[in-house]
């Protein structure tokens, strides 16, 4: 029987070749890994924007005017003929004191009155008389004269007495108390028979004029100067009078009817808050504001031709905030900016750090790194500023 040969020359090369043939293979998929194609990132080229920013502070509203009411003459609340919260015109009737001496100084008065022209008709009488007998020369024009003295006299006693019942009428009036204003009516805080003198603390009731209604608000200095920057005007006047009329939401959310204007910007900031003080006017013709509200007031600011970045495009890091810039060969690089403390809508107005012809990645802010290469996707500035407002 024939011995087989196996030629193990043979099997070994084969082996060799097939081991070859798959470190080739692991070899050529390891470097297509790593050469995979950089990731999509939409990028978009910051185009001058005109905005509105709109802000709002709470503020709290003041009556255009607040008077204390307090009587000019002693005496006890005979009658009060309003009650707190009304509304209430210039000259209409609030309360009446009681106070028998004015009236019983009137009744003097007139009196007196009557007295005086009694004694004046007397006095004439005697000058009637004495004057034909002068004439005739039958007695001395001295006593003509002494006759027209009294007269005098007696005309001026008239004069006196009715200057004293004026005088009486204007105290005895100062006991029906009105109001000097249109308004509403505060606090009263005394009942009829009260005892009210001119020493009395407290009025017998404050009535606010709210036909213009004012809302102080406060600003911080950052705000401050924010305002300052972006309001046209070389002096302050300059400035409010180019400020936009102010909007008003109310305490219930809503939305005030009527405009405001901002009248005075205090020129000294707290030094307890760090804040200026800011007073704004508003129209009340329906009264619906009263002294003592609250609400926030709305500071529209136009700008022209801001550089705004979608805040999403933004990251903050340590009070700091950052966008990624695309530069050269498609690489990303973080950018600090520096921003308003305002904001228009959805997007951060920036005053430093990028400006305008540069590409910002739109976002990726979660997903990216310094130096990371990208595919930029190019996107349209009306897709990107739609909501600018």
């Amino acid at each position: 029987m024939k011995a087989t040969t196996i030629k193990y020359p043979k099997i070994i090369a084969l082996i060799a070749i097939s081991t070859a043939l798959v470190s080739c293979g692991s070899k050529q998929s390891q470097a297509g890994a790593g050469q995979q194609a950089p990731a999509n990132y939409q990028v978009f080229t910051i185009t001058p924007q005109d905005a509105t920013l709109h802000t709002s502070y709470p503020a709290t509203f003041q009556g255009e005017q607040n008077i204390d009411i307090r009587p000019k003459v002693d005496g006890y609340i005979e009658k009060i003929y309003v009650d707190e919260g009304s509304v209430v015109k210039k000259g209409q009737l609030l309360f009446k004191l009681s106070a028998p001496e004015y009236e019983q100084t009137v009744l003097n008065s007139i009196a007196a009155i009557n007295s005086a022209k009694a004694d004046i008709n007397t006095a004439q009488i005697a000058v009637n008389k004495t004057k034909p007998l002068v004439d005739k020369g039958i007695i001395s024009h001295f006593e003509l004269e002494t006759d027209q003295n009294t007269l005098d006299t007696k005309k001026a006693a008239l004069a006196q007495a009715q200057t004293t019942l004026a005088t009486a009428r204007v105290n005895l009036g100062y006991t029906m108390v009105t109001s000097p204003v249109d308004g509403v009516v505060g606090s009263i805080p005394y009942r009829l028979g009260s005892l009210i003198t001119s020493t009395t603390a407290d009025p017998l009731t404050t009535v606010a004029s709210i036909g213009n209604v004012i809302a102080y608000f406060s600003l911080n200095e950052k705000q401050v100067l924010d305002f300052s920057r972006t309001v046209k005007g070389s002096t302050l006047d300059a400035k409010l009078k180019n400020t936009p009329p102010v909007n008003l939401t109310l305490a219930d959310g809503s939305a005030y009817s009527e405009k405001g204007r901002i009248e005075t910007i205090s020129g000294v900031l707290n030094t307890t808050t760090g804040s200026a003080s800011f007073r704004a006017s508003f129209p009340n013709p329906l009264h619906l504001l009263r002294s003592g509200g609250t609400g926030n007031i709305d500071i529209p600011q136009k700008l022209t031709n801001a550089v705004l970045v979608p805040q999403k495009s933004a990251y903050e890091e340590q009070g700091k905030y950052f966008v990624y810039v695309l530069g050269d060969n498609n690489l990303v690089k973080n950018q600090e900016i520096a921003i308003m403390e305002l904001t228009a809508g959805q997007y951060y107005v920036v005053t430093s750090g990028v400006k305008a012809g540069d590409k910002i990645v739109y976002d990726g802010t979660i997903s990216l790194k310094d130096s990371t290469k990208i595919t930029p996707q190019p996107m349209t500035a009306d897709k990107v500023y739609q909501d600018v407002q």
